[in-house]
């Protein structure tokens, strides 16, 4: 059967399975992130990331980028997308330092329930029932794995937080509004190198530098420049192309469960059996949607488009 008239023929890659692969590149480096800040200023080590990343997606997806049809509408969706991800990174930074790390990211977490709100109030579109039930899964099984019951009360810094995980949620829906129909490279590359010059713009005053080319900071540079932003930011764009924003969302929240077994295997971190049925219930949010999953689904619903202008 012919494709009906609207819809775009799928990928020969389900788009679920490289996002997948990019939350399990997030999950696995966080021990190497959380070495490397021994010896390098956070902001420094953003500003590095980034202008490496950009230069490799660049090299890599030049060619293709320069392809762009509407390179004023990618640049804007680019930029935007950009900006978004480095307020999420620059405001949990902040946070970091008047809050603890388990409330930090549990807080940050929180971006996967938002995806779904911030895009219904901008869509006018509500996900599917299916959806909802794995969000409220996969939120409570976050809260589970990060939150311990003792830090109920709000500071400062989790204020500052809870702005990252908006910025975060904004980042997906930019994203899920630009790349059905722009240039998929040029927004991958773009992005990048938006972070990348704003974190050059502020690392020199934000807080101060701190510099020492230890083993541990090189090896992070490279994985994270690399795997964690260059390859993983562009299958995010790429996949976000062919999926919904809520979906996206769903699929990171395995982040936290990679984390734990990259911690397991490397410093033989055991978890809770609270931190356990958290994870089983992001596990068990994820299953319940990708079971429902319909291979055609009307390019209109799929994107959720328009309104996002």
């Amino acid at each position: 059967m012919s494709p009906a008239v609207g819809q775009r023929p799928g990928p020969k890659v389900r788009p679920e399975i490289p996002l997948v692969f990019v939350a399990f590149i997030w999950g696995a480096t966080f021990v190497l992130v959380k070495r490397a800040l021994d010896d390098v200023s956070t902001l420094l080590f953003l500003a590095i990331r980034f202008s490496l990343a950009a230069v490799c997606l660049a090299l890599m997806l030049g060619p293709k980028a320069r392809a762009t049809e509407n390179w004023k509408r990618d640049l804007r969706g680019g930029v935007l997308a950009g900006m978004c991800l480095f307020a999420g990174y620059v405001l949990q930074t902040l946070g970091l330092k008047y809050t603890s790390a388990s409330k930090a990211g549990f807080i940050t977490g929180m971006y996967i329930p938002l995806v779904p709100v911030i895009g219904a109030m901008v869509y006018r579109k509500m996900p599917r029932r299916t959806e909802v039930a794995g969000i409220l899964a996969a939120a409570v099984g976050m809260t589970l794995m990060t939150l311990p019951g003792s830090e109920a009360r709000i500071n400062r810094g989790d204020m500052l937080v809870a702005g990252c995980a908006v910025a975060y949620a904004m980042h997906i829906l930019v994203l899920g509004h630009f790349t059905p129909r722009g240039n998929v490279s040029f927004l991958a590359v773009t992005q990048i190198a938006t972070a990348a010059v704003l974190s050059l713009a502020v690392c020199g005053w934000a807080e101060p530098v701190r510099w020492r080319p230890t083993p541990a900071v090189w090896t992070a540079v490279g994985v994270t420049s690399v795997l964690a932003t260059a390859v993983a930011f562009a299958l995010q764009t790429w996949a976000q192309r062919y999926t919904s924003p809520t979906r996206t969302a769903l699929i990171f929240a395995l982040e936290p469960v990679f984390a734990w077994l990259t911690s397991f295997a490397l410093l033989g971190e055991l978890l809770t059996r609270r931190a356990t049925a958290g994870a089983a219930l992001i596990l068990a949010g994820i299953l319940a949607v990708e079971w429902k999953h319909d291979e055609a689904v009307p390019e209109e619903r799929l994107h959720e488009p328009a309104g996002l202008h």
